[in-house]
């Protein structure tokens, strides 16, 4: 598979919308992964889709700031949390670990909201 890495030219207001996706993007993967923990050691079996369930249905509501961002990078943090345990039963990875602030900082590009960047005109 093939990738092509560009780096975009943001201006403040975009450079604070991504910083936030991206933040939002830590603290949902952040939070499935403690609850899976609690969740494994009790001896239950989580899977992403109920992680997404209980965070849309009872914590997003505490929550008020997440009401102005992508609902669909919680939906990947979330599938990416369960594929990263995944990985970790078949024994083709180390158990998934929190995730820190400004150490490969990163939410899918697809969910950008519609406007966020603008095609510009070249001279």
């Amino acid at each position: 598979m093939k990738s092509i890495r560009t780096k975009l030219k943001l201006n403040n207001k975009q450079k604070t919308l991504f910083a936030q996706h991206a933040g939002y993007s830590r603290w949902c993967y952040n939070w499935g992964l403690s609850l899976w923990n609690a969740a494994y050691t009790d001896g239950y079996k989580p899977n992403p889709r109920r992680l997404r369930e209980v965070f849309t249905n009872h914590t997003k509501p505490l929550y008020p700031w997440m009401k102005n961002l992508s609902s669909k990078v919680y939906q990947y943090a979330f599938r990416n949390l369960g594929e990263a345990f995944k990985r970790f039963f078949q024994g083709l990875g180390k158990r998934p670990r929190f995730k820190k602030k400004g150490k490969s900082d990163s939410f899918p590009t697809e969910m950008l909201p519609y406007g966020m960047l603008r095609k510009r005109k070249h001279n």
